[in-house]
Formats: C-alpha cells, structure tokens, sequence
C-alpha cells in the first residue's frame, strides 16, 4: 500500500464504502447509523467497487451502520478482491459466527477492526469487552485474515481504564491493538484527561508497532495538541455514503458529496491540492494515516474549503476518469 502510494499521487489510497446505514446498537456517541434504512442491492455496490477500481484504489473498507446486516456483505468483499483491492471490513461484532467467520474467510477479506470502548456495558455504549469476548474468541479460532482490536478513550467513556483491559485481552488473543480518541460530530479534538494521556501512552508501547502507530498524529491529539498536516481528503481518501455520494470522510459529509459515477481524476487532483480547514484539530485516524504518505510533498495550494463549497461541483468534463 505505502509503495503505491509513493509510486503515484493520482489514485485514491483508501475508500470507505457504505453497503447499509442501518445498525443493531445506538451508541450514544456515534452519528453514522439509523435504524431503517435497508441494504443497497448487491449491483449498485458492485457498480460502486468497478468504479472504485477505474479510479485505481488500493484499499476499500467496507463500514456503515452495521456491515455484517447487509445479507450479501461476503459477495461485496469478494468482488472486491476479484478487483485486486485489499477488502477490510469495520464492524461491531454482534453478529459474528463461525459459518459467518468462514463465508468471510473464504471471499477473501484482509482486514477486519473492532472498536471496544468498555468492559461492561452502559447507556453509552454496548460495544464492551464482556459482550464481545466470546466472538473474539470465535475470531482467534477461526479468522485466516487480519483482525485489529481498536479500545477507545474519551470523554463518554465512563471507566478510561476500560481501554488498557481492552488491549490487553486483544494482545493475549493474537491480535493487532490500536487505540482511538473520540471526537465530536464534526470529527474535532476533545482534549483526554491527564489519567487518558497515559493510558494512551502505556496502550501504544503494548504488542507489536504498525503503521498505524508510525506517527505523532494522535500523540499530540491525546494532549490536545493540534497537528500540521495536508489531509488529502476527497482524493487520497475517499468516503462514499449510502447515496453514492463522495465525501472528505465520515464526519464532514456534505463536502464535496459528488455522484461516485460522476467523479473523475480531475476530482481527486482539484482535492489533493485542497486545504482542509477541519484538518489541524482532526481525530480521523485512517485519513490522517493515508495523508502521512504525501505529508512531505505538494503542497496544498488551494484556500480551505468553506460550507459554501459543498455546494460547488467541478463538472465532470474536467476530466475524465
């Protein structure tokens, strides 16, 4: 991925697709799900990988709501990788089963994240280690792909010790460990405790360093520090909604929200070079992660986007794809 991506500027790194809006918990915090909205039908997300694909993506991780309620999520992820793109998939993990493990298995998923933010569940948030460790066990006995278990620190969550546990256990079962700082609705800085920063900090030195670790981003993040950088959203990372719509990333949709079929290289070269007035007090890890790879060259020539700009679309006959 990372040699890809120094090869060339002009392909999007990573996208998130949407399959389904709709989720089985209501986690206080969390603006991404509903609870109506049905699965897209399997062509539309095929149409969505194909162009995906023609734009030269690297890696589509499908999330939502909740992917696994979408019926036919195992075609997607095999459709995917017929494509030759990494497939990860982000879930809560409810609904995990062995013959589910092995359907997910045998499409060929990469990657698979869950995000535990306590040990005992309350009115936040039912995503807790002692709801889920059965299905982590399920994932240690019968996963062949990647599973990363993300804990969580901020300031909803009512035990911050929760998050040391939480990697812990992740740790003991095999897998990757990574910790996330909760932000608000737009994606912005909520600066953690003095006991937070260094449960951050005890969390990051734990189990094997990856390249999501491989920056000071959410360092300074966990000091309510805010971070120079060029986020290369709408470009580098694209966020693809439901609707089909591409957006900077989850918490600023609505920016640029142009049709998939209708985005065009021009469209990824004109956000490249995009400032992102959100960008300093950002705690989206994954775009962060992506705009590391082309931190050191290009600089964004482009004034920050206003919310005046979301309602401006570059024709496509900028450019074709």
């Amino acid at each position: 991925m990372i040699a890809s991506g120094l090869l060339s500027t002009h392909h999007p790194v990573l996208a998130h697709l949407i399959p389904i809006r709709r989720c089985n918990l209501s986690c206080a915090y969390c603006n991404e799900f509903d609870k109506v909205s049905k699965p897209l039908p399997l062509e539309t997300m095929f149409r969505r990988v194909d162009r995906l694909a023609a734009l030269g993506t690297t890696i589509i991780t499908i999330s939502g709501g909740e992917p696994l309620l979408h019926p036919e999520l195992e075609e997607i992820v095999q459709h995917i990788r017929s494509r030759g793109i990494i497939a990860g998939l982000i879930t809560n993990g409810y609904l995990l089963t062995p013959q589910r493990i092995d359907h997910l298995n045998r499409a060929g998923l990469d990657h698979l994240q869950i995000s535990i933010d306590n040990v005992i569940p309350d009115e936040i948030s039912k995503k807790s280690l002692r709801v889920l460790d059965r299905k982590l066990r399920l994932l240690a006995r019968y996963a062949i792909f990647q599973v990363n278990i993300n804990s969580v620190l901020g300031s909803c969550v009512r035990n911050p010790d929760d998050a040391l546990e939480v990697a812990r256990r992740a740790l003991e079962l095999g897998f990757t460990s990574t910790v996330g700082i909760l932000h608000d609705h737009g994606g912005q800085l909520k600066p953690l405790s003095e006991r937070q920063q260094q449960l951050y900090a005890l969390i990051m030195e734990m189990g094997k360093r990856s390249y999501s670790r491989f920056n000071q981003f959410q360092k300074n993040i966990s000091e309510g520090l805010g971070n120079e950088w060029r986020c290369r959203a709408g470009s580098r990372y694209l966020y693809i909604c439901e609707d089909g719509l591409v957006h900077y990333c989850s918490q600023q949709r609505g920016y640029p929200a142009i049709p998939l079929e209708k985005y065009t290289r021009a469209h990824l070269e004109h956000e490249y070079h995009t400032q992102k007035s959100c960008a300093p007090r950002c705690t989206i890890s994954c775009v962060q992660q992506v705009g590391m790879i082309d931190n050191w060259r290009d600089p964004q020539t482009r004034p920050a986007f206003t919310p005046a700009d979301a309602l401006v679309q570059l024709p496509t006959s900028l450019g074709q794809s």
